[in-house]
Protein backbone atom coordinates (compact mmCIF):
# COMPACT_ATOMS: atom_id res chain seq x y z
CA UNK A 1 0.00 0.00 0.00
CA UNK A 2 1.61 3.43 -1.16
CA UNK A 3 0.16 6.48 0.65
CA UNK A 4 1.32 10.22 -0.17
CA UNK A 5 1.92 12.81 2.58
CA UNK A 6 1.22 15.76 1.21
CA UNK A 7 1.70 18.85 3.61
CA UNK A 8 3.27 22.25 3.71
CA UNK A 9 5.58 21.19 6.74
CA UNK A 10 7.40 18.51 7.26
CA UNK A 11 10.26 17.77 9.60
CA UNK A 12 13.03 18.14 10.19
CA UNK A 13 13.02 19.69 6.92
CA UNK A 14 10.67 22.27 7.12
CA UNK A 15 8.36 23.00 10.38
CA UNK A 16 6.67 25.81 12.87
CA UNK A 17 4.19 23.39 15.08
CA UNK A 18 3.16 20.14 15.63
CA UNK A 19 2.01 19.98 11.76
CA UNK A 20 5.62 19.52 11.07
CA UNK A 21 6.02 16.59 13.52
CA UNK A 22 3.10 14.67 12.76
CA UNK A 23 3.56 14.97 9.29
CA UNK A 24 7.48 13.62 9.73
CA UNK A 25 7.08 11.72 12.48
CA UNK A 26 3.78 9.38 11.24
CA UNK A 27 5.23 8.31 8.10
CA UNK A 28 8.34 6.90 9.96
CA UNK A 29 6.15 4.10 11.95
CA UNK A 30 4.11 3.64 9.56
CA UNK A 31 6.91 2.26 7.36
CA UNK A 32 7.34 0.15 9.56
CA UNK A 33 3.92 -1.94 9.39
CA UNK A 34 5.33 -2.30 5.66
CA UNK A 35 3.20 0.66 4.36
CA UNK A 36 4.89 2.57 1.40
CA UNK A 37 5.16 6.54 2.82
CA UNK A 38 5.79 8.99 0.13
CA UNK A 39 6.28 12.98 1.64
CA UNK A 40 5.97 15.98 -0.77
CA UNK A 41 6.22 19.09 0.63
CA UNK A 42 7.46 22.57 -1.16
CA UNK A 43 11.66 23.43 -1.35
CA UNK A 44 11.22 26.53 0.66
CA UNK A 45 14.34 28.59 1.12
CA UNK A 46 15.22 27.34 4.44
CA UNK A 47 15.81 23.99 3.01
CA UNK A 48 19.46 23.53 1.87
CA UNK A 49 19.82 20.65 -0.62
CA UNK A 50 23.53 19.87 0.44
CA UNK A 51 22.78 19.75 4.02
CA UNK A 52 19.53 16.99 3.47
CA UNK A 53 21.77 15.11 0.30
CA UNK A 54 18.87 16.24 -1.81
CA UNK A 55 19.30 15.47 -5.90
CA UNK A 56 17.44 17.64 -8.72
CA UNK A 57 15.07 15.08 -10.49
CA UNK A 58 13.72 17.92 -13.05
CA UNK A 59 13.04 21.82 -13.01
CA UNK A 60 10.03 21.66 -10.30
CA UNK A 61 11.52 18.74 -8.08
CA UNK A 62 14.11 17.34 -5.77
CA UNK A 63 14.41 14.21 -4.01
CA UNK A 64 15.44 13.23 -0.98
CA UNK A 65 14.96 10.20 1.89
CA UNK A 66 13.34 10.11 5.36
CA UNK A 67 13.45 6.96 7.58
CA UNK A 68 14.53 3.67 6.57
CA UNK A 69 13.76 4.25 2.45
CA UNK A 70 11.19 6.82 2.29
CA UNK A 71 11.08 9.08 -0.80
CA UNK A 72 10.57 12.44 -0.09
CA UNK A 73 9.91 15.16 -3.41
CA UNK A 74 9.95 18.65 -2.66
CA UNK A 75 8.17 21.32 -5.48
CA UNK A 76 10.66 23.93 -7.02
CA UNK A 77 8.58 26.82 -7.49
CA UNK A 78 10.97 29.96 -6.51
CA UNK A 79 8.71 32.67 -7.13
CA UNK A 80 6.21 31.56 -4.46
CA UNK A 81 8.29 29.17 -2.03
CA UNK A 82 11.97 31.06 -2.70
CA UNK A 83 11.36 33.07 0.35
CA UNK A 84 12.37 33.38 4.36
CA UNK A 85 9.66 32.10 5.85
CA UNK A 86 6.66 29.69 5.27
CA UNK A 87 3.53 31.50 5.63
CA UNK A 88 4.84 35.04 6.07
CA UNK A 89 6.54 37.48 7.46
CA UNK A 90 6.23 40.37 10.39
CA UNK A 91 2.97 38.02 12.22
CA UNK A 92 1.15 38.24 8.87
CA UNK A 93 0.64 36.36 5.40
CA UNK A 94 1.97 36.26 2.60
CA UNK A 95 -0.60 38.22 -0.03
CA UNK A 96 -0.77 35.98 -2.87
CA UNK A 97 -0.67 31.83 -0.37
CA UNK A 98 -3.82 30.70 -2.12
CA UNK A 99 -1.64 30.66 -5.12
CA UNK A 100 1.58 29.33 -3.46
CA UNK A 101 -0.38 26.28 -1.98
CA UNK A 102 -2.70 25.70 -5.10
CA UNK A 103 0.42 25.62 -7.09
CA UNK A 104 1.92 23.40 -4.13
CA UNK A 105 -1.54 20.87 -4.62
CA UNK A 106 -1.11 20.87 -8.85
CA UNK A 107 2.38 20.31 -8.95
CA UNK A 108 2.01 17.55 -6.59
CA UNK A 109 -0.37 15.68 -8.04
CA UNK A 110 1.70 16.67 -11.64
CA UNK A 111 4.51 14.91 -9.99
CA UNK A 112 3.10 11.33 -9.14
CA UNK A 113 2.30 11.21 -12.97
CA UNK A 114 5.66 12.29 -13.94
CA UNK A 115 7.36 10.11 -11.97
CA UNK A 116 5.05 7.29 -12.80
CA UNK A 117 4.37 6.70 -9.06
CA UNK A 118 0.33 5.75 -8.69
CA UNK A 119 -0.84 6.45 -4.96
CA UNK A 120 -3.48 4.09 -3.45
CA UNK A 121 -4.26 7.15 -0.67
CA UNK A 122 -3.21 11.01 -1.30
CA UNK A 123 -3.02 11.95 2.75
CA UNK A 124 -3.26 15.82 2.51
CA UNK A 125 -3.06 18.17 5.54
CA UNK A 126 -4.87 21.06 6.60
CA UNK A 127 -5.89 23.49 4.31
CA UNK A 128 -2.91 23.87 2.45
CA UNK A 129 -2.85 20.84 0.93
CA UNK A 130 -6.59 20.92 0.92
CA UNK A 131 -7.16 21.32 -2.90
CA UNK A 132 -6.04 18.04 -3.58
CA UNK A 133 -9.00 15.98 -2.80
CA UNK A 134 -10.51 19.14 -4.71
CA UNK A 135 -8.64 18.56 -7.80
CA UNK A 136 -8.53 14.73 -7.86
CA UNK A 137 -12.52 15.13 -7.91
CA UNK A 138 -12.32 17.82 -10.62
CA UNK A 139 -9.50 18.47 -12.74
CA UNK A 140 -8.03 14.91 -12.83
CA UNK A 141 -11.50 13.23 -12.65
CA UNK A 142 -11.42 11.79 -15.76
CA UNK A 143 -7.71 11.17 -15.24
CA UNK A 144 -6.74 6.86 -15.61
CA UNK A 145 -3.88 7.22 -13.26
CA UNK A 146 -6.18 8.56 -10.52
CA UNK A 147 -8.94 6.48 -11.48
CA UNK A 148 -7.94 4.01 -7.76
CA UNK A 149 -6.20 6.75 -6.03
CA UNK A 150 -8.21 7.55 -2.84
CA UNK A 151 -7.58 10.67 -0.47
CA UNK A 152 -7.61 11.83 3.35
CA UNK A 153 -7.74 15.20 4.92
CA UNK A 154 -6.51 15.46 8.17
CA UNK A 155 -7.59 18.39 10.45
CA UNK A 156 -4.91 19.50 12.32
CA UNK A 157 -7.02 22.97 14.10
CA UNK A 158 -10.44 23.81 12.46
CA UNK A 159 -9.71 27.60 13.26
CA UNK A 160 -7.25 27.51 10.27
CA UNK A 161 -9.19 27.15 7.18
CA UNK A 162 -7.49 29.22 4.33
CA UNK A 163 -10.02 31.61 3.79
CA UNK A 164 -9.73 34.58 0.95
CA UNK A 165 -11.72 37.25 -1.29
CA UNK A 166 -14.34 35.18 -3.82
CA UNK A 167 -12.60 37.30 -6.60
CA UNK A 168 -9.45 35.39 -6.37
CA UNK A 169 -11.92 32.37 -7.61
CA UNK A 170 -10.67 32.29 -11.35
CA UNK A 171 -6.93 32.24 -10.11
CA UNK A 172 -7.54 28.05 -9.57
CA UNK A 173 -9.08 27.26 -12.69
CA UNK A 174 -11.62 25.37 -11.19
CA UNK A 175 -15.50 25.64 -13.21
CA UNK A 176 -17.39 28.40 -11.78
CA UNK A 177 -19.58 26.48 -10.48
CA UNK A 178 -17.31 24.68 -7.83
CA UNK A 179 -17.92 28.43 -5.77
CA UNK A 180 -20.77 27.12 -4.35
CA UNK A 181 -22.45 26.35 -0.91
CA UNK A 182 -21.82 22.90 -1.71
CA UNK A 183 -18.10 23.65 -2.60
CA UNK A 184 -15.73 26.14 -1.62
CA UNK A 185 -17.88 29.34 -1.05
CA UNK A 186 -17.97 30.20 2.48
CA UNK A 187 -19.56 33.40 3.31
CA UNK A 188 -19.32 34.67 0.20
CA UNK A 189 -15.38 33.61 0.18
CA UNK A 190 -12.97 30.95 -0.63
CA UNK A 191 -12.77 28.14 1.79
CA UNK A 192 -9.92 25.90 0.91
CA UNK A 193 -10.26 23.82 4.22
CA UNK A 194 -14.21 23.01 3.19
CA UNK A 195 -13.26 21.93 -0.38
CA UNK A 196 -11.00 19.58 1.25
CA UNK A 197 -13.43 18.11 3.51
CA UNK A 198 -16.67 17.96 0.84
CA UNK A 199 -14.51 16.42 -1.60
CA UNK A 200 -11.97 13.96 0.42
CA UNK A 201 -13.33 10.58 0.71
CA UNK A 202 -12.40 10.18 4.29
CA UNK A 203 -11.69 12.84 6.75
CA UNK A 204 -9.92 12.42 10.21
CA UNK A 205 -8.71 14.29 12.93
CA UNK A 206 -5.39 14.28 15.46
CA UNK A 207 -7.73 13.09 18.92
CA UNK A 208 -10.58 11.09 19.25
CA UNK A 209 -12.66 14.20 21.63
CA UNK A 210 -11.50 16.82 19.08
CA UNK A 211 -13.52 14.46 16.44
CA UNK A 212 -16.30 15.28 18.62
CA UNK A 213 -15.77 18.62 19.21
CA UNK A 214 -15.50 19.86 15.60
CA UNK A 215 -18.98 18.59 15.04
CA UNK A 216 -20.35 21.59 17.13
CA UNK A 217 -20.41 25.08 17.11
CA UNK A 218 -18.54 26.10 19.21
CA UNK A 219 -15.33 24.09 17.55
CA UNK A 220 -16.74 23.55 14.10
CA UNK A 221 -15.38 27.27 13.19
CA UNK A 222 -18.29 27.30 11.13
CA UNK A 223 -18.13 24.12 9.09
CA UNK A 224 -19.64 22.05 11.66
CA UNK A 225 -22.69 21.36 9.77
CA UNK A 226 -20.62 20.61 6.73
CA UNK A 227 -18.66 17.55 8.96
CA UNK A 228 -22.59 16.73 9.94
CA UNK A 229 -22.93 16.29 6.14
CA UNK A 230 -20.55 13.62 6.26
CA UNK A 231 -21.49 10.40 5.97
CA UNK A 232 -18.64 8.50 7.45
CA UNK A 233 -18.01 11.12 10.00
CA UNK A 234 -14.30 12.01 11.17
CA UNK A 235 -12.25 9.89 12.38
CA UNK A 236 -10.42 10.92 15.43
CA UNK A 237 -6.38 9.01 15.98
CA UNK A 238 -4.31 10.58 18.82
CA UNK A 239 -0.91 11.67 17.53
CA UNK A 240 1.93 10.05 18.94
CA UNK A 241 5.71 11.79 20.48
CA UNK A 242 8.46 11.13 18.99
CA UNK A 243 9.99 9.19 21.84
CA UNK A 244 13.63 9.59 20.58
CA UNK A 245 13.48 13.47 20.27
CA UNK A 246 11.87 13.72 23.68
CA UNK A 247 13.74 11.00 25.65
CA UNK A 248 15.46 12.00 29.27
CA UNK A 249 17.67 8.90 29.31
CA UNK A 250 19.36 10.18 26.05
CA UNK A 251 18.67 14.25 25.98
CA UNK A 252 21.68 16.11 24.82
CA UNK A 253 19.75 19.58 25.72
CA UNK A 254 19.64 18.90 29.82
CA UNK A 255 22.29 18.49 32.07
CA UNK A 256 21.26 15.46 34.23
CA UNK A 257 19.97 12.58 32.60
CA UNK A 258 17.77 10.51 34.01
CA UNK A 259 14.61 7.63 33.22
CA UNK A 260 11.63 6.33 34.48
CA UNK A 261 13.16 3.52 36.42
CA UNK A 262 15.96 5.85 38.21
CA UNK A 263 14.56 9.47 38.04
CA UNK A 264 16.22 11.19 41.05
CA UNK A 265 18.46 13.39 38.52
CA UNK A 266 15.43 15.15 38.29
CA UNK A 267 15.82 17.22 40.92
CA UNK A 268 19.06 18.15 39.82
CA UNK A 269 17.41 19.36 36.82
CA UNK A 270 15.48 21.61 38.61
CA UNK A 271 18.04 22.99 40.59
CA UNK A 272 20.19 23.61 37.47
CA UNK A 273 16.55 24.95 35.88
CA UNK A 274 16.09 27.65 38.84
CA UNK A 275 20.23 29.06 38.46
CA UNK A 276 19.53 28.43 35.08
CA UNK A 277 16.29 31.22 34.98
CA UNK A 278 17.81 33.17 38.18
CA UNK A 279 15.40 31.52 39.97
CA UNK A 280 15.61 31.03 44.05
CA UNK A 281 17.19 27.46 44.39
CA UNK A 282 14.22 25.82 46.82
CA UNK A 283 14.10 21.99 46.02
CA UNK A 284 10.56 21.94 48.21
CA UNK A 285 9.11 24.66 45.97
CA UNK A 286 7.17 23.59 43.05
CA UNK A 287 8.25 25.45 39.92
CA UNK A 288 5.36 25.58 37.49
CA UNK A 289 5.91 25.42 33.61
CA UNK A 290 4.33 27.05 30.64
CA UNK A 291 5.99 26.42 26.85
CA UNK A 292 3.93 27.66 23.86
CA UNK A 293 2.50 30.22 22.05
CA UNK A 294 1.49 33.45 24.25
CA UNK A 295 -1.74 33.42 22.46
CA UNK A 296 -5.35 32.99 23.69
CA UNK A 297 -5.98 29.41 22.41
CA UNK A 298 -3.14 28.19 24.44
CA UNK A 299 -4.97 29.90 27.83
CA UNK A 300 -2.34 32.73 28.16
CA UNK A 301 -5.41 35.44 29.11
CA UNK A 302 -6.34 32.88 31.58
CA UNK A 303 -3.55 32.72 33.33
CA UNK A 304 -3.22 36.27 33.69
CA UNK A 305 -6.17 37.19 35.10
CA UNK A 306 -5.52 34.73 37.94
CA UNK A 307 -1.93 35.78 38.09
CA UNK A 308 -2.10 38.07 41.24
CA UNK A 309 -3.64 34.98 43.20
CA UNK A 310 -1.38 32.77 41.94
CA UNK A 311 1.67 34.28 42.42
CA UNK A 312 0.45 34.58 46.44
CA UNK A 313 0.55 31.01 46.74
CA UNK A 314 3.87 28.89 47.26
CA UNK A 315 5.63 28.29 44.00
CA UNK A 316 7.78 29.36 40.82
CA UNK A 317 6.69 29.60 37.71
CA UNK A 318 8.24 29.50 34.19
CA UNK A 319 7.72 30.66 30.79
CA UNK A 320 8.93 30.18 27.71
CA UNK A 321 7.30 31.07 24.13
CA UNK A 322 6.51 34.01 21.98
CA UNK A 323 3.30 35.57 20.73
CA UNK A 324 1.15 38.81 21.00
CA UNK A 325 2.73 41.56 22.51
CA UNK A 326 -0.66 42.45 24.77
CA UNK A 327 0.29 39.61 26.70
CA UNK A 328 4.85 39.57 26.29
CA UNK A 329 4.79 42.93 28.19
CA UNK A 330 2.93 42.53 30.96
CA UNK A 331 4.63 38.78 31.14
CA UNK A 332 7.64 41.31 31.30
CA UNK A 333 6.68 43.40 34.32
CA UNK A 334 5.33 40.36 36.35
CA UNK A 335 9.30 39.31 36.23
CA UNK A 336 10.25 42.46 37.17
CA UNK A 337 8.03 43.04 39.73
CA UNK A 338 8.43 39.60 40.96
CA UNK A 339 12.29 38.10 40.52
CA UNK A 340 12.06 35.37 42.86
CA UNK A 341 8.70 34.03 41.39
CA UNK A 342 8.94 34.12 38.06
CA UNK A 343 11.15 33.81 35.05
CA UNK A 344 10.35 34.67 31.42
CA UNK A 345 11.96 34.10 28.40
CA UNK A 346 10.53 35.60 25.13
CA UNK A 347 12.04 34.06 22.74
CA UNK A 348 12.13 30.29 22.11
CA UNK A 349 15.25 27.89 22.25
CA UNK A 350 14.89 24.53 21.98
CA UNK A 351 17.87 23.39 24.59
CA UNK A 352 15.56 25.94 26.91
CA UNK A 353 12.48 24.01 26.20
CA UNK A 354 14.04 20.83 27.19
CA UNK A 355 15.55 21.66 30.00
CA UNK A 356 11.94 23.40 31.29
CA UNK A 357 10.12 19.86 30.80
CA UNK A 358 13.02 17.80 33.04
CA UNK A 359 13.51 20.54 35.43
CA UNK A 360 9.66 21.24 36.39
CA UNK A 361 7.09 19.59 38.70
CA UNK A 362 3.83 20.56 36.99
CA UNK A 363 3.18 22.28 33.85
CA UNK A 364 0.55 24.68 32.76
CA UNK A 365 -1.82 23.88 29.83
CA UNK A 366 -4.75 25.86 30.33
CA UNK A 367 -5.72 25.85 26.81
CA UNK A 368 -9.22 27.03 25.29
CA UNK A 369 -9.64 24.33 22.67
CA UNK A 370 -6.47 22.05 22.06
CA UNK A 371 -7.01 19.34 18.75
CA UNK A 372 -4.35 16.92 20.19
CA UNK A 373 -1.35 18.64 21.82
CA UNK A 374 2.21 17.29 22.49
CA UNK A 375 2.89 19.29 25.59
CA UNK A 376 1.20 17.31 27.81
CA UNK A 377 2.88 14.27 26.15
CA UNK A 378 6.54 15.40 26.67
CA UNK A 379 5.78 16.41 30.17
CA UNK A 380 4.48 13.09 31.35
CA UNK A 381 7.48 11.73 29.66
CA UNK A 382 9.79 13.83 31.44
CA UNK A 383 8.16 12.99 34.91
CA UNK A 384 6.38 16.11 35.20
CA UNK A 385 2.41 16.59 36.16
CA UNK A 386 0.42 18.37 33.65
CA UNK A 387 -2.38 20.51 34.91
CA UNK A 388 -4.74 21.01 31.63
CA UNK A 389 -8.44 22.22 30.85
CA UNK A 390 -10.79 19.67 29.37
CA UNK A 391 -10.80 19.55 25.81
CA UNK A 392 -9.34 17.80 22.50
CA UNK A 393 -6.93 15.58 22.98
CA UNK A 394 -6.22 16.76 26.39
CA UNK A 395 -9.26 15.15 27.75
CA UNK A 396 -7.86 12.01 25.99
CA UNK A 397 -4.69 11.81 27.53
CA UNK A 398 -4.96 13.38 30.90
CA UNK A 399 -7.27 11.67 33.52
CA UNK A 400 -8.00 13.42 36.72
CA UNK A 401 -5.62 12.51 39.94
CA UNK A 402 -6.90 11.40 42.95
CA UNK A 403 -4.58 10.76 45.82
CA UNK A 404 -7.11 8.22 47.73
CA UNK A 405 -6.89 5.44 45.12
CA UNK A 406 -3.64 6.85 42.82
CA UNK A 407 -5.98 6.90 39.99
CA UNK A 408 -5.66 8.84 37.14
CA UNK A 409 -2.32 11.36 35.37
CA UNK A 410 -3.14 15.00 35.98
CA UNK A 411 -5.21 18.04 36.81
CA UNK A 412 -7.99 19.48 34.77
CA UNK A 413 -10.76 21.67 35.42
CA UNK A 414 -13.83 21.67 33.71
CA UNK A 415 -15.39 25.08 33.60
CA UNK A 416 -12.98 27.46 31.44
CA UNK A 417 -13.40 29.94 34.61
CA UNK A 418 -10.18 31.71 36.88
CA UNK A 419 -12.34 29.92 39.81
CA UNK A 420 -11.96 25.99 38.49
CA UNK A 421 -8.07 26.73 37.33
CA UNK A 422 -7.16 28.03 40.79
CA UNK A 423 -8.82 25.07 42.15
CA UNK A 424 -6.91 22.67 40.26
CA UNK A 425 -3.90 24.08 40.84
CA UNK A 426 -4.65 24.25 44.59
CA UNK A 427 -5.64 20.76 43.92
CA UNK A 428 -1.80 19.94 42.27
CA UNK A 429 -0.46 22.25 44.70
CA UNK A 430 -1.49 20.08 47.73
CA UNK A 431 -0.85 17.06 45.85
CA UNK A 432 3.07 17.88 45.63
CA UNK A 433 3.19 18.55 49.36
CA UNK A 434 2.64 14.77 49.83
CA UNK A 435 5.74 13.65 48.22
CA UNK A 436 5.15 9.68 48.27
CA UNK A 437 1.96 9.69 46.51
CA UNK A 438 2.89 12.55 44.05
CA UNK A 439 6.53 10.23 43.30
CA UNK A 440 4.44 7.54 42.56
CA UNK A 441 2.78 9.72 40.43
CA UNK A 442 5.64 10.78 38.71
CA UNK A 443 6.71 7.02 38.06
CA UNK A 444 3.33 6.79 36.66
CA UNK A 445 3.31 8.82 34.03
CA UNK A 446 6.62 8.48 32.94
CA UNK A 447 5.71 4.83 32.21
CA UNK A 448 3.08 6.41 29.97
CA UNK A 449 3.22 5.28 26.56
CA UNK A 450 2.24 7.96 23.47
CA UNK A 451 4.67 6.54 20.66
CA UNK A 452 3.66 6.71 17.34
CA UNK A 453 3.34 2.48 17.03
CA UNK A 454 0.14 2.67 18.86
CA UNK A 455 -1.47 5.60 16.11
CA UNK A 456 0.36 4.16 13.24
CA UNK A 457 -2.39 0.88 13.43
CA UNK A 458 -4.73 3.08 13.76
CA UNK A 459 -4.36 4.98 10.42
CA UNK A 460 -3.19 1.42 8.78
CA UNK A 461 -6.71 0.43 9.71
CA UNK A 462 -7.97 3.54 8.25
CA UNK A 463 -5.90 2.77 4.93
CA UNK A 464 -7.35 -0.78 4.91
CA UNK A 465 -10.79 0.49 5.36
CA UNK A 466 -10.68 2.72 2.87
CA UNK A 467 -9.32 0.38 0.05
CA UNK A 468 -11.92 -1.87 1.39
Amino acid sequence: MRVAFCSSEIAPFAKTGGLGDVCGTLPLALEKLKIEPVLVLPRYQMIDPQKYQLKKISPEAWIGTAGQNIPVYFIEQEGYFGRKEIYGEDGGEYSDNLERFHCFCLKALELFKTQKKTMDIIHVHDWQAALIPVLLKSIFRSDLFYKKTKSILSIHNMAFQGIFPKDQFPKLGFDRRLFSMNGLEFYNQINLLKGGLIFSDRVATVSPHYAREIRTPEFGCGLEGVLANRREGVVGILNGLDYETWNPEADVHIKHRYSKDNWKSKFENKSYLQKLVGLPVKRNVPILAFVGRLTYQKGIELLMKAMDKVLALDLQLVFLGVGEPKYEQPLRRLAKKNPAKIAVSLKFSEELAHQIYAGSDLFLMPSVFEPCGLSQMISFRYGTIPLVYRTGGLADTVFPFDPATGEGTGFIFDQYKEDAFLKSLQEALLAYQDRPSFERLMTKVMNSDFSWERSAKEYQKLYLSLLN
